[in-house]
């Protein structure tokens, strides 16, 4: 498979190939920690769906070009489940789009990972799945800080924040509907196809709603390649390849750093500092997001099984 060449990763290598893809994994949550950044710069100089269009609709070009051969055996089911994927994408990118430029990319970053505690609830809430203490401890932490990160004296949210949030579960929502669709389906070219119709959402929204038009400043045009290129082409086609060579359990806390690379970019390219209760605002929601992914049962039974084996053993 291009895609698994590409990446580096060998089918059959085992841990070493579990090692690799985490590493891809770390990478592309690096670099959609610093979307943030980026969606702020591009916003200087077009709109919200324009960027959004522009952006997918790079990402889409240059994954079909890389997965062209694909496209000759995709099938109507494969299509349809890839609009499906794409209009729900096109909801949250696009809310998420619009609400960075009212709040800090900081205050973005740590918002949006709000949708590692969303899938659980609306799992439970939807399909009746159990939900764990941990996920409740989980959801606590993260709602005080929420309250801390976003809260000012009046006790009221900024439009920028709510929409992040609102974006955030909105994507919970694109992550539950991608793990029903992609059994038994093309996952790469759910992937591409999904870019695609994001991208044409975007387009014609931005027709509706906007005057279409291409960057005119050189910042805009690197942060629409970076978003598009990087962030889009690269993180979701990598994202689709590393998942199949490591665990979820690594998955979701590598994720959980996404928050952290958005702070630290914020911090070192555009100077943004939160202000104490903010940070303690982010640590909380950070802290919740880990207590949420850890299953501290699964390793406190793994210590005492280990401990168990060195026992019998001496």
């Amino acid at each position: 498979m291009n895609g698994i060449k590409m990446l580096g990763v060998t089918k059959g290598a085992g841990a070493n190939a579990q090692l690799k893809a985490d590493f891809t994994m770390l990478i592309v949550t690096m670099f959609w920690g610093s979307s943030y950044l980026f969606m702020k710069m591009g916003l200087e100089s077009i709109q919200g769906f324009n960027l959004v269009a522009l952006r997918f609709g790079i990402a889409f070009i240059l994954a079909g070009i890389i997965f062209y051969k694909r496209f000759v055996r995709v099938d109507f089911r494969t299509i349809k489940y890839g609009f499906l994927l794409g209009t729900i994408l096109f909801s949250a990118i696009s809310v998420v789009t619009i609400g960075v430029k009212s709040t800090s990319a900081s205050n973005a970053g740590f918002l949006f990972s709000l949708t590692v505690v969303f899938v659980p609830l609306l799992l439970a809430g939807l399909f009746r799945e159990k939900l764990e203490k941990r996920i409740v401890f989980g959801v606590g932490f993260s709602i005080i800080g929420i309250a801390l990160l976003t809260l000012n004296n009046g006790l009221t949210i900024s439009s920028g924040d709510f929409l992040i949030i609102l974006g955030a579960l909105l994507y919970a929502v694109y992550i539950i509907v991608t793990d029903k669709v992609t059994k038994n389906s093309d996952s790469i070219m759910l992937g591409v196809l999904q870019l695609g119709f994001t991208g044409a959402w975007g387009l014609l929204f931005s027709s509706i709603f906007e005057t279409p038009h291409l960057p005119t400043t050189t910042e805009s045009w690197v942060s629409i390649l970076i978003l598009g290129i990087i962030c889009s082409a690269f993180g979701f086609i990598g994202q689709t390849v590393a998942q199949k060579y490591t665990t979820p359990t690594h998955t979701g806390l590598i994720f959980s750093l996404e928050p952290v690379f958005a702070a630290l970019f914020a911090f070192v390219f555009a100077g943004e500092v939160l202000a104490e209760r903010g940070y303690l605002g982010a640590s909380l929601v950070l802290i919740g997001l880990l207590i949420s992914k850890i299953d501290f049962n699964k390793t406190l039974m793994r210590k005492r099984y280990s401990k168990t084996a060195e026992g019998s053993e001496a």
